[in-house]
């Protein structure tokens, strides 16, 4: 079986997937300013095949590492995620996090003022323990990483017009309750790929954090669905 590789979102550590039960998968940071850097960064460093899997913008990370190498990704798996370029209004919301770093904030304060967006409301108001994660994951990530992260996610173009010509096994997974990255934005990308599937689950943005049993029980079947279509395909 290829190795697994985990790409968390912005502001978010390897605690994101930690209930899920991926053992022994491996889990860069993401702490390069812009994608291609990124990219060239986890191709030298990643095995010569893996299964790539990655949140938010660790999943537009992963579509970009796919679109370069696609003979190394043995499996694509996006959660919660948007290919298309940024709108102005997302890019004036990143700058102003690094102005708001400037003046002082942490990355934890910033994590906090969007909450409600990253859990949900009855998250935030019912599961104590999942908030203080989720602050927990902006104060591990630090300002120095989150600060190249706002600059990944500037760096950003358009992956949507690019999707169809890539032919990697795909899952797409998503949250009813996301917000952030509403369902419809998955849609949008496994209607472009050639083998992409959607799945959808009753949860918010921070997916794998909120519904770990759930989507740790769907990796796990996906994966083994990946293993066996590879051994098929050696005994032709």
């Amino acid at each position: 079986m290829s190795s697994l590789v985990l790409l968390a979102g912005m502001n978010c550590t390897a605690d994101l997937w930690a209930d899920a039960g991926p053992d022994g998968a491996i889990q860069p940071v993401l702490d390069r300013p812009s994608i291609p850097d990124q990219v060239e960064a986890l191709l030298d460093s990643l095995p010569e095949r893996f299964v790539l899997v990655g949140h938010s913008l660790g999943a537009i990370v992963a579509m970009s590492v796919a679109l370069a190498a696609p003979e190394r990704v043995a499996g694509l798996c996006l959660v919660s995620t948007n290919a298309k370029a940024p709108t102005e209004t997302q890019r004036e919301g990143w700058r102003d996090w690094l102005g708001r770093m400037d003046a002082g904030a942490d990355a934890r304060e910033l994590q906090e003022s969007i909450l409600p967006a990253l859990l949900g409301a009855e998250a935030v108001r019912d599961r104590p323990d999942l908030v203080e994660r989720t602050l927990a994951m902006g104060t591990v990530t630090g300002e120095a990483r989150l600060r190249a992260q706002l600059q990944l996610q500037l760096s950003r173009g358009d992956l949507l017009g690019r999707l169809p010509g890539l032919s990697v096994p795909t899952l797409v997974v998503s949250g009813l309750d996301d917000v952030i990255t509403p369902p419809h934005f998955h849609t949008e990308i496994v209607t472009r790929m050639p083998d992409a599937r959607l799945v959808t689950l009753d949860a918010g943005h921070l997916l794998p954090l909120e519904r770990p049993q759930a989507f740790g029980s769907l990796l796990r079947s996906w994966q083994t669905q990946l293993a066996d279509a590879a051994a098929g395909a050696g005994r032709r």
